[in-house]
C-alpha cells in the first residue's frame, strides 16, 4: 500500500526498528489502534509477515541518507528505535551518524516529533 488512498488528515508514523523487540511491540500496538504506519527496514523481507495490510514497508537504512529522505515524506511522527550494536567496527560512531542522518532528514521533511530510544541524539 502506498498510503495515497488514506484520508489526508490522518497522521503518518515512521517506525524504525520494527524487527526488534521494542519496535515490534510498538508496531503491533500502533496497528491495533488503527494508526497509519510506515516501517523503514534494511531487510523488508524480515518484516513482511509481521505487518497488517495497511502498514507500509520501505527499504532503507539510517546510514543511507537518500533512503531516509524518501521514507520521511508525509510523516508527522518518527520513531528512532535502531542501534548499530550488531555491526562490525565502531558501533557508537555508526549510532551517532545514523541519528544525525535521521534528525536532519526529519527536519528537512517537516516531521513534527521524533521519539528515540537511542543513546545518540537525533
Amino acid at each position: 500500500m502506498n498510503g495515497t488512498d488514506r484520508p489526508p488528515n490522518e497522521s503518518l508514523i515512521l517506525l524504525t526498528g520494527a524487527t526488534g523487540y521494542v519496535g515490534g511491540r510498538l508496531l503491533r500496538e500502533l496497528q491495533a489502534a488503527g494508526r497509519r504506519v510506515r516501517c523503514l527496514a534494511r531487510r523488508p523481507e524480515f518484516l513482511r509477515d509481521r505487518v497488517g495490510p495497511t502498514t507500509e514497508i520501505v527499504e532503507g537504512d539510517v546510514l543511507d541518507v537518500a533512503s531516509l529522505n524518501g521514507a520521511m515524506v508525509g510523516v508527522s511522527t518518527a520513531y528512532y528505535l535502531v542501534h548499530s550494536m550488531g555491526s562490525s567496527g565502531e558501533f557508537e560512531a555508526e549510532d551517532r551518524e545514523g541519528a544525525k542522518n535521521f534528525g536532519e532528514a526529519a527536519r528537512a521533511a517537516g516531521v513534527r516529533r521524533i521519539v528515540s530510544s537511542s543513546s545518540a541524539t537525533c
